[in-house]
């Protein structure tokens, strides 16, 4: 692109978006959209509001408590309902929901009968199911965000009906609850009867099996019997015998030893010695055969027959001993020897017991080993029966209490009007809706009709300088009359392009301009005549050259004179020149329309023609066709170089001015900026009032420029 001009760097990033600028121009173009948007959803709303039937809304308040229940006694198991638990309201709110309730209120209150709320048609069944629909069709329950306090609400067309159904769900609520924990009761004390059937057998099968064991090995229990107790030696009948004499052998060592202190005290203990040597072998013998007796009685039970043969003989040498020392003693002490002998009798025959019964009860301890595995069988089986058993008791007198863990705080009141429809609400609703409807239609508006609007989309789209924005014409009259006031807001505008020209190129402003637009009817004709104009008021010396040779615009008194002439001929280009009605502007029209204008174009004529009119006039404005579907202006913008390109607000479409541009830069032709023309922006941010700026292209009498008298040649 040649000259260093206005145009933009590229802008890939940001080409296509939307800004904060970019919106707000999409909304006030599309403000009537949007008001009509919102007027319809107002509309909307109302007549929402008029169409909807009344409804009635009765609420009420419910207190939950969570009932601790035990089946078993464990305190510390964590298992049972606390009060107030949050996941306990949670579950009587789901129950608030069931249909198993719905049905439940129906059933109450008799819904199914009534024809106001089921019809007339339909079975039995049918009709309570379109009841129990109606009722929790209208419920609405929500957990409460702390608290124990549940508050739903019922709603219906009828206010009656609504405080009555509302009113009938917390009754048959409460009342399924209490059924509910009944049944649960039920359930438990079922379950427990059948473990306690079951125990019961256990412990009568364990207590037959101690019995017979007892019974096969001999063994008898004299203990308490009281549960859990542990089985002993004591509580055998051995034990027990051995803990009697025991106590008799200590009483006969004590009337033994006595007695032998008052025998020895009575002057008696003179004999002893000759008793001693006498009785000496025989109670070394007797403390030999006791020893050996005390040994075996470790391997062999009392009443074996060697242990029996080995007591006669330790008690015959006592015998003996006896005797010898009566003999001794002769009758000296009769009574006092007779006690103490009678005393050392009874002791050594209770020793004698004592130490059988240590060996019988040394075997009963061997032997009772699985006599008290199966006792403690019974006792655990009988302490599981006992438990259960004082369990089933307690449920069964804790079912009857029936205490319902849901009571009413406030029961639902006849409503004293609707709650819906609320019209204020469908209005905003409405209303919001309209303006969310009427923004998306202008959105995607402006994305289906993808057309250049604003200075900003030249920068962004077309990514070039835009040179000034035409205002559209609001009033009648043709550009020709409002070109002639050098106050009007289409002058000032094409001024104010004059003045960007300026800075369009390296060298100020173009001295030759080709001005073209993408499609027809865009006002390029308008706009070469209106800088063509400007530039004369000036003072500068203005050619304009109407080089569109399919549609032209500027039209002579005759089509002696023209450009098609010239491309033919080698004539002068001041002798096809025309003088106008405005001061120091001419004009070369176009003459006779060719049959081949892009042949004639092609041709290095018209360089030459270009040259000659630079050389004679400080400006050169040519008017050209369109670019799409003609090859003419790709032409004209190879030899004029500049170019300003006319875009229509908001009818080119984006697309096709790319293409445009394209095509020129594809010639060579150096795309100074564009012309923004028909613009409906906002007047105060670019100095101008809004006006109507019609189509010169669709009227050519608007432009025709008239020549001087007696100068057509």
């Amino acid at each position: 692109m040649r000259g260093h001009g206005l145009h933009l760097e590229d802008r890939d990033a940001g080409e296509g978006g939307l800004d904060l600028q970019a919106i707000l121009r999409i909304l006030n173009e599309n403000r009537k959209l949007i008001l009509a948007a919102m007027v319809v959803g107002l509309i909307g709303g109302l007549i929402m509001t008029l169409m909807t039937p009344k409804m009635y809304r009765a609420a009420v308040t419910l207190e939950v408590n969570a009932p601790k229940v035990e089946i078993l006694d464990e305190k510390d198991n964590g298992d049972s309902a606390s009060s107030g638990s949050w996941d306990f309201i949670a579950t009587q709110v789901g129950l608030l929901k069931s249909r198993t309730l719905a049905e439940r209120v129906a059933q109450d209150l008799n819904l199914a009968s009534d024809s106001t709320i089921v019809g007339t048609g339909g079975d039995p069944a049918s009709r309570l199911r379109s009841a129990t629909g109606v009722v929790a069709g209208g419920l609405s329950a929500e957990m409460p965000e702390d608290g124990q306090l549940i508050r739903y609400s019922y709603v219906s067309s009828s206010p009656d009906l609504a405080a009555k159904v509302a009113n009938g769900i917390a009754d048959s609520f409460i009342s399924s609850s209490l059924q509910r924990r009944f049944d649960a009761s039920n359930y438990a004390r079922t379950f427990l009867l059948q473990q306690i059937n079951k125990t019961r057998g256990e412990l009568e099968k364990s207590e037959r099996q101690l019995v017979a064991y007892a019974q096969a090995q001999g063994i008898i229990d004299t203990g308490s019997g009281l549960a859990g107790s542990t089985s002993t030696d004591a509580s055998s009948l051995q034990g027990g015998s051995l803990i009697a004499l025991n106590a008799a052998l200590a009483e006969a060592t004590s009337r033994r030893v006595a007695a032998e202190g008052a025998y020895r005290q009575s002057g008696l203990a003179s004999s002893s010695f000759e008793v001693g040597q006498s009785t000496a072998g025989l109670r070394g013998n007797r403390a030999a055969l006791e020893s050996d007796y005390q040994d075996k009685l470790t391997q062999l039970k009392p009443d074996h027959p060697d242990m029996v043969a080995l007591r006669s003989r330790i008690e015959e040498i006592s015998r003996q001993i006896g005797a010898e020392q009566s003999r001794v003693a002769g009758g000296k002490s009769t009574s006092l020897l007779a006690d103490f002998r009678a005393a050392a009798s009874t002791e050594s025959s209770l020793r004698a017991r004592v130490n059988q019964l240590r060996g019988s009860v040394l075997d009963l301890r061997g032997r009772s080993i699985q006599y008290n595995i199966l006792q403690r069988d019974v006792d655990t089986n009988r302490g599981l029966y006992d438990a259960l058993l004082q369990r089933y008791k307690q449920v069964g007198v804790a079912a009857g209490i029936g205490t319902s863990p849901v009571s009413i705080v406030d029961r639902a009141e006849v409503p004293g009007g609707p709650y819906k429809p609320n019209m204020m609400s469908n209005l905003l609703i409405g209303l919001i809706i309209g303006l969310m409807a009427g923004l998306a239609l202008a959105m995607a508006l402006e994305f289906v009709h993808d057309t250049v609007k604003t200075r900003e989309d030249v920068r962004t789209k077309l990514r070039l300088a835009c040179l000034g924005v035409i205002p559209k014409r609001a009033g009648a009259g043709s550009i020709i009359e409002e070109l002639k006031d050098v106050s009007s807001a289409a002058t000032e505008a094409y001024s104010a392009v004059l003045t960007a020209l300026r800075f369009s190129t390296e060298v100020g402003a173009p001295k030759t301009l080709l001005v073209t637009s993408t499609m027809a009817s865009e006002g390029k004709s308008s706009s070469a005549l209106a800088l063509a104009q400007n530039y004369a008021r000036r003072g500068e010396t203005v050619l304009l050259i109407d080089a569109d040779l399919r549609r032209p615009v500027f039209k002579a008194h005759s089509n002696r004179q023209g450009l098609t002439k010239l491309l033919t001929n080698s004539e002068s280009v001041r002798a096809h020149i025309l003088d106008t009605q405005y001061e120091n502007l001419f004009l070369l029209p176009c003459g006779p329309t060719p049959p081949n204008p892009a042949d004639l174009l092609a041709t290095p004529r018209f360089e030459a023609i270009l040259r000659e009119a630079a050389q004679q006039f400080d400006r050169v404005i040519i008017d050209g066709p369109p670019v799409l579907g003609l090859a003419d202006a790709t032409l004209l913008a190879t030899v004029a170089g500049n170019v300003a390109m006319v875009v229509e607000s908001g009818r080119t479409r984006t697309k096709a001015a790319r293409d445009a541009l394209d095509r020129l830069r594809l010639g060579g032709a150096n795309v100074v900026g564009v012309i923004l023309t028909k613009s409906t922006e906002e007047a105060s941010e670019y100095g101008y009032r809004l006006y109507q700026y019609g189509s010169v292209e669709k009227s050519q009498s608007e432009l025709i420029l008239i020549s001087h008298q007696g100068d057509e040649r």
